[in-house]
């Protein structure tokens, strides 16, 4: 048993040797190469046109707010109503800078 381990010792002592001079290099090298491969995919998926099929989805989940004549009628008549804030937000409208 201890003889097996010894031998198994000594056949990865190459291995060894060679993970210490080029570990670094190898550690950059993959690095890089998967940093190149997630540009490369962010891009290819950046670029991609969605088909018909999914706009149609995504349109079919939109819900049109829906405003009754009598809600707009109100609002038209309070707009016209106060004439204070309407002169104010002229007054801003003119001289956007001034103070």
């Amino acid at each position: 048993m201890k003889e097996d381990l010894i031998k198994t010792i000594a056949r990865l002592k190459p291995l060894q040797i060679f993970f210490k001079r080029y570990g670094v290099t190898i550690f950059i090298t993959g690095f890089l190469g998967i940093y190149a491969f997630l540009i490369m995919r962010v891009n290819t998926l950046v670029q991609t046109e969605p088909t018909t099929v999914q706009l149609d989805n995504r349109l079919k989940d939109i819900k049109r707010t829906k405003i009754n004549k009598s809600a707009i009628d109100n609002i038209e008549r309070l707009k016209d109503q106060n004439i204070e804030v309407k002169s104010l937000f002229e007054h801003a409208r003119d001289n956007p800078f001034n103070e």
